[in-house]
């Protein structure tokens, strides 16, 4: 078996780095600190967003057993497979009744044409942003994530974040939600991969979105 190739780099990601570390000396020195580590994409749409909902409010531990079972209930995490299974079949997997229909609404949201993948390379991020957060369980910070770990779009900056508040916290001594909104202006239009390297500098090791 060929080992799996290796991930792939945003193709901004370089000219992004530069333009932060000239105009930001704290942030240089966070990008010097990281210099080989990168944002990849994760996963699939549909796929991705239902493992958002799974581990809402659990540990990362809980989440993946809770996601293995429900791996082998549909044999395939599409919209249709989930679709097919009765809810008892779900929540045996260990969702909760909440979590079931969530993600039970998620996957009619894809089989109805509400979700317009096709149309997202032309559709901005606070458009995409509105068309998530309408199905149930999907709030703005789960449509954030996906937007920069599924999508690579440049330009989030998930503020109600608290890993986020608490990097700009110790990197900048910013308090107040207000000042760091205005340092993330400055970061524009590369705030993602900013948010991405102040995350790096609390957690080092790249966690699985």
């Amino acid at each position: 078996m060929k080992p799996d190739p290796r991930p792939e780099k945003p193709e901004y990601w370089d000219k992004a780095r530069r333009a932060l570390m000239r105009r930001d000396p704290v942030m240089g020195a966070i990008l010097r600190a990281h210099p080989k580590v990168f944002m990849v994409r994760r996963g699939e749409a549909f796929n991705t967003l239902a493992r958002a909902i799974c581990g809402q409010q659990i540990s990362v531990k809980a989440a993946q057993a809770v996601w293995n079972r429900l791996v082998v209930c549909c044999a395939e995490i599409t919209p249709e497979k989930v679709l097919a299974k009765k809810r008892t079949e779900l929540r045996a997997c260990g969702l909760s009744d909440r979590k079931t229909e969530y993600i039970a609404d998620l996957a009619q949201h894809f089989a109805d044409g509400k979700i317009h993948e096709h149309r997202w390379p032309q559709m901005s991020d606070e458009e995409i942003i509105a068309e998530l957060v309408d199905v149930r369980g999907i709030g703005r910070w789960t449509a954030e994530m996906f937007l920069m770990f599924n999508l690579l779009r440049p330009d989030v900056f998930p503020l109600d974040d608290l890993g986020l508040q608490k990097a700009i916290r110790r990197s900048y001594k910013k308090t107040t939600v207000k000042k760091m909104k205005a340092l993330g202006e400055t970061w524009r239009p590369w705030r993602s991969v900013a948010t991405w390297y102040l995350w790096r500098s609390l957690d080092p090791i790249p966690v699985e979105y």
